[in-house]
């Protein structure tokens, strides 16, 4: 039973008191504690230490170090695990019925006096790897605590089932709901760095979040909501219009569980080819990648299209076997590559969510012999239609939109999830209009921009779980508030041909985003001629990071698996 950190009190008793108290110390900078201790602690004093709520900038009963562990090093080179502390803690919650939020510090033994948060995935529910690389990170570089980094990381607020980052269940606790929403980043922001002054008698000069689709929303977030907490963020293929997300993801879901509408394997990997039939060359060259999705998105219809001299679509559209698409199957595909409208207010003022690049993207071509396929695959489309009771084997979005819907929208766990209309959601629109309040992130990061603050973006192309087109909108409207100019004087955004969400057979992106940051951030190195290298597509292919608008375009000549042999052009 969980031990409280404050008096047997009702729920509201108990959050007057701490919100009372919390207001006090943010008059005084509570939450900062700039103030340190007088000399380090050891790791094995750490074990017990007391977080007070007044450390904790958002009201929590306060917090408590369970363990504190002395690791020795382990690997060499760019894979070397520096001698650390490892901490594990957690956060008491206000409302006792709250799950707790768990979390892990990793205090390395030679510090390079900065910290970095790590994002989660999905609907979190587990602690990332605190000795983990950033998101899509270089694997001939040293992770964070490989620099010298203090990193920390949370559950976000609660504890997963065997749905692991699919499960839902929190959505039935209000705390809960605003700890995954957002909440959770700063306060494990803030007792982390108790703990970190607590060890080093120093607070970090520098601090940054990392962190890809889920982690990316909350590196957004972080930034948004706490802009004097952060000097740079990365933000991989970042969710961060989550409401909309999960709305536009159902969509699909609704489209796929029609009759006969999911493609099986063989015939996504023959949609698959014919788009690269018609849209592989038009950046110059036939190198398996995709590079001019928008053009592609345009000239690119499955009624149309051929694959091998043949017709895409099968003849009068009924359903003839493998060596074709019917038109439910295509109709599901066209629903997946448009948008989704809202026909009611959301709180956040999102009205739409953007399709996705479905042509050209790996929807779960199972065949394939690569080692991230199950992956792709489980991030994809699955290997089972949408339906009910909503199969583990679905579609990840499925998965995760039928929790979403049961847990946190209904709070029916019987509520057929199919039945919702995402664009008319009826007597559930108001629930969600109001998730979206914590779940979707505003886009003024005016006050991080102010203070200096730098953010990397980038989104893999082929992605059909978080659209890049969101994430296009995400920039295009930073640009539409501060001025081109201005965004480009701390804001970066790279899209990477190939690349599906998070991993990918063709084009399985890394980038050493974190020494672009640190050299932009503490350097005043703006970012030039960046490079994405490949390691399963065609381990060692290399291809620019392009700013958007523009994108890889082959020069003529050179060798097609080197960056240098294209250019960057609208």
């Amino acid at each position: 039973m969980r031990q409280p950190f404050l008096p047997a009190l009702s729920a509201p008793a108990r959050w007057l008191i701490v919100a009372t108290a919390v207001a006090a110390t943010a008059a005084c900078g509570g939450g900062d504690n700039r103030e340190v201790a007088a000399t380090p602690l050891n790791c094995d004093k750490l074990a017990g230490l007391a977080i007070p709520a007044s450390a904790i900038g958002l009201p929590t009963a306060g917090g408590t170090v369970l363990t504190a562990t002395q690791v020795d090093a382990t690997g060499s080179g760019a894979a070397l695990t520096p001698a650390h502390c490892l901490v594990v803690g957690r956060i008491a919650p206000v409302d006792t019925t709250a799950p707790d939020i768990r979390f892990n510090v990793a205090l390395p033994a030679a510090w390079n006096n900065k910290a970095m948060m790590l994002g989660g995935g999905g609907f979190n529910g587990s602690i990332p790897n605190v000795r983990a690389n950033v998101s899509n990170g270089p694997v001939d570089q040293p992770t964070p605590i490989g620099r010298g980094y203090a990193t920390f990381a949370s559950d976000s607020g609660h504890q997963a089932n065997e749905y692991g980052s699919q499960d839902g269940t929190w959505g039935l606790n209000e705390e809960a709901v605003r700890n995954f929403g957002g909440d959770a980043l700063k306060k494990t922001r803030d007792a982390a760095l108790h703990i970190i002054k607590a060890r080093y008698a120093a607070s970090p000069q520098k601090s940054y979040f990392a962190g890809g689709s889920t982690g990316g929303r909350e590196a957004l977030a972080a930034i948004q909501r706490w802009p004097a907490d952060w000097d740079g963020a990365i933000a991989w293929y970042p969710a961060w219009n989550d409401a909309a997300a999960l709305l536009g993801g159902h969509r699909s879901n609704i489209a796929l569980a029609q009759p006969g509408a999911y493609p099986n394997a063989p015939k996504r990997a023959l949609v698959y080819r014919a788009a690269m039939e018609a849209c592989d060359a038009l950046d110059g060259v036939q190198d398996g990648l995709i590079s001019d999705q928008r053009q592609c998105n345009a000239r690119f219809d499955p009624a149309t299209a051929t694959v091998g001299g043949a017709p895409l679509r099968c003849a009068g559209g009924s359903d003839t076997g493998d060596a074709c698409l019917s038109d439910a199957q295509i109709r599901a595909l066209n629903v997946m590559n448009t948008d989704t409208v809202f026909n009611f207010k959301l709180a956040s003022g999102e009205t739409r969510y953007p399709g996705y690049n479905v042509w050209g993207a790996d929807l779960g071509i199972t065949s394939n012999p690569s080692p991230v396929q199950p992956v792709v695959t489980f991030l994809a489309l699955g290997t089972t239609a949408p339906t009910m009771p909503m199969p583990r084997s679905a579609p990840y979005i499925s998965v995760l939109v039928d929790q979403w819907i049961k847990y946190s929208v209904t709070r029916d766990p019987s509520f057929n999830s199919l039945l919702l209309d995402p664009e008319n959601p009826g007597p559930y629109a108001t629930r969600i209009s109001e998730l979206s309040r914590q779940l979707d992130t505003s886009t003024d990061i005016s006050a991080f921009a102010a203070r200096g603050g730098k953010l990397l973006l980038a989104h893999g192309l082929a992605d059909v779980l978080v659209s890049s087109r969101a994430t296009e909108d995400y920039y295009r409207r930073l640009q539409s508030q501060m001025g081109t100019e201005r965004v480009k004087s701390f804001v970066r955004y790279y899209e990477v041909p190939g690349l599906g969400h998070a991993v990918s057979t063709a084009f399985n992106a890394t980038w050493d985003s974190l020494t672009t940051l640190e050299r932009w951030a503490e350097q005043g190195t703006s970012p030039s001629n960046q490079v994405t290298t490949d390691v399963t597509g065609v381990p060692g292919r290399t291809r620019p990071l392009c700013d958007y608008p523009q994108l890889p375009r082959y020069k003529g000549t050179g060798d097609v698996n080197v960056a240098s042999s294209f250019v960057c052009a609208e």
